[in-house]
């Protein structure tokens, strides 16, 4: 099993075979209920993922409550260098409450797929309201390097921000394996870069950050965080590298 994240998946917004109803039972609905499921097979074998048959009631669900995606809060403290190659914004993110899932699976793809797909359950109705909680970006995904700081360690913790409508009682999720953290204030120093994440690319990226930062010991340099912003269907979408400041 590879990568399916939450931009794979709204991308389903933009199939024309896509179920726009308000999820009936009608025949209609259940045909494009099931062509849209039968798209999205195909789009997991590309990653090498076979996809799960009740995966299709939260695929349906992405569909059916697109809407604009709500941004985690933060402050910018900041900004440095006049061309994006070498450009880096410095942040503070507030506390807040994030459902969370720790996947250990022989890939950093693997682990996130998995994870991903636990909580986009959660998301769309497997939770205590029962109902779709809507989306926040980005998705973290934070990282541990090998001592010798030349391979991911197997765990992976994956990160959804609760939206701000249920930051104080957030719902609970029906799988246990999803725990709700309050995660405290945090301090991240962090690049731009686009295209795929995978071990070889974010190795890559932390290299050419830490080469732009020069030496410091104002960040950790075993735990980093790499940030999903947009569907993987775009050739050179957004992701980011996070630096985490040590604890002031």
């Amino acid at each position: 099993m590879a990568r399916i994240t939450l931009e794979d998946l709204e991308q389903l917004g933009e199939e024309p075979a896509a179920a726009d109803g308000d999820g009936g039972d009608s025949e209609d609905d259940q045909e494009g209920e099931a062509r849209l499921f039968a798209h999205w097979e195909a789009v997991a074998s590309t990653h090498r993922v076979s996809l799960p048959r009740d995966m299709a009631g939260p695929i349906a669900q992405m569909v059916r409550h697109r809407q604009a995606r709500e941004p985690v809060p933060y402050v910018s403290l900041s900004q440095h260098g006049k061309c994006e190659e070498a450009a880096y914004e410095e942040r503070r993110y507030p506390a807040g409450k994030w459902a969370c899932v720790t996947m250990g699976e022989p890939m950093y793809e693997q682990s996130i797929s998995m994870s991903f797909m636990k909580l986009m359950r959660y998301i769309c109705k497997e939770n205590s309201v029962g109902c779709h909680l809507g989306m926040t970006v980005p998705v973290l995904n934070e990282i541990h390097l090998t001592k010798e700081g030349t391979e991911l360690e197997r765990e992976v913790l994956t990160a959804y921000y609760l939206p701000g409508a249920f930051q104080q009682n957030p719902p609970v999720p029906m799988d246990p394996e999803i725990h709700i953290t309050e995660r405290a204030p945090l301090r991240v120093i962090t690049r731009v870069f686009y295209g795929m994440t995978t071990e070889e690319t974010i190795l890559r990226e932390i290299s050419v950050f830490w080469e732009l930062l020069g030496p410091t010991d104002t960040v950790l340099r075993e735990t980093y965080i790499v940030a999903s912003y947009e569907n993987p269907s775009v050739p050179q979408r957004r992701n980011e590298i996070w630096f985490i400041c040590q604890a002031e």
